[in-house]
């Protein structure tokens, strides 16, 4: 099913997803899913720290300076304020986000860190690493869903199509299907597969999906010195390119997937953070206890991780963050490009929220599942299930 390919265990997450798309639920997925989520960000967190520090300083061969951001606006404020050069597309992008920074997104919740080379002031800044959020994690797995969910039901339609075919005794090119005849097949094999999730009978065409970009990091080079990252990343001896993709167009950059071997023993020496001690308390741990399956977790985990690294130049990284190709735009145009937004594509969003959601709540058992993918719900619905996971009051009309 879903791979998170920076996550240890992650054939175990995706054998939970699996089960409750079918609407069955382990009376211990409660526990595995707050470990899975809450100790993989950790793990994230701290693997993603040591990976960037080394590329940064080796890149650079220089002391590293570090600030948290919280919000797009830490970013993009950072961006503008001392660009290394300056070009007349540079300065217009920048008048731009300066006359109407409200157009710019600048209040989205960001997980990075950014790093600049320390000197006097705020110094130069050249890049950042990021962790994708929850919610986004959950809204990219929906969607890679929905998609596989779009192509095995248009593969069904196809063979219905292909026995009308064979019943007129015609080859297919030249059967003759209005709209309202694909609409009906498209509905009747919809429903088939439904009807195969409430039955519990293994979905046909299902492909295996991937996401590698839960750990990222952005490197400002300029376009001469691209070509040093490569030889950086391959003389570090704990790390592989596995794939590497040229974006030309409006989004300008190189994609980089790196499988990682972080360095275990080294990670292992901070305690966990006083948060998540705190949730695991919730679910019985005391903070020994949290620390050892923590360790536990980590020593029977995959040796290695996916992760992302993005190098673009300045000016296109500012393309990416206040101009053509701005990110924010395109995750907005990725939603709007879904094909398929019937009630099961909707369900697959709830299920996957509620999935990667109910670790943060306080909630210590599932019990049965709110959302089947088979059943039709308002979002109203949804609204009340979140509400209900935090023990969030009902508003009520006043008399």
């Amino acid at each position: 099913m879903i791979t998170i390919s920076g996550y240890l265990h992650r054939n175990d997450l995706s054998d939970i997803i699996r089960c409750w798309m079918y609407g069955y639920v382990n009376p211990s997925d409660a526990d595995r899913i707050a470990q899975l989520v809450h100790f993989n960000n950790a793990y994230v967190s701290r693997y993603l720290k040591l990976f960037s520090e080394k590329v940064f300083q080796t890149l650079h061969q220089c002391t590293l300076k570090t600030r948290p951001a919280f919000l797009k606006r830490d970013l993009k404020d950072i961006i503008v304020a001392n660009p290394p050069y300056h070009n007349s597309r540079i300065d217009e992008l920048i008048r731009n986000y300066y006359a109407e920074p409200g157009r710019f997104y600048r209040e989205t919740p960001f997980h990075a860190t950014l790093f600049f080379r320390k000197q006097d002031g705020i110094g130069e800044y050249m890049g950042s690493h990021r962790i994708k959020r929850v919610h986004r994690l959950a809204e990219k797995s929906a969607r890679k869903i929905i998609d596989m969910m779009f192509d095995t039901i248009r593969k069904r339609a196809d063979l219905l199509a292909d026995d009308r075919a064979r019943f007129l005794n015609i080859p297919r090119h030249q059967l003759l299907t209005s709209q309202e005849e694909m609409t009906e097949e498209f509905l009747k094999a919809e429903n088939r597969l439904l009807e195969d999730l409430r039955q519990k009978r293994e979905i046909r065409y299902a492909e295996s999906m991937v996401i590698n970009d839960v750990a990222g990091m952005k490197v400002i080079l300029d376009d001469s010195e691209q070509g040093r990252l490569i030889t950086v990343l391959d003389r570090m001896g704990d790390c592989e390119i596995v794939e590497q993709e040229r974006h030309s167009g409006r989004y300008n950059a190189t994609n980089l997937i790196v499988s990682f071997r972080p360095p275990r023993e080294e990670i292992l020496v901070q305690p966990l953070s006083k948060t998540i001690i705190e949730i695991m308390q919730i679910r019985g741990l005391s903070p020994e206890e949290s620390n050892n399956a923590f360790i536990e977790f980590v020593r029977s985990g995959e040796e290695c991780v996916n992760l992302e690294v993005i190098v673009s130049n300045y000016e296109e990284m500012l393309e990416s963050e206040i101009g053509r190709c701005m990110h924010e735009d395109r995750i907005i145009e990725q939603r709007l490009r879904q094909q398929y937004r019937g009630h099961l594509a909707r369900n697959i969003v709830y299920l996957m929220e509620y999935l990667f959601t109910f670790p943060v709540s306080g909630k210590l058992e599932i019990g049965e599942l709110p959302i089947k993918l088979w059943n039709r719900y308002l979002p109203d619905y949804f609204d009340e299930v979140l509400r209900n996971l935090f023990q969030v009051p009902q508003s009520t009309a006043l008399e």
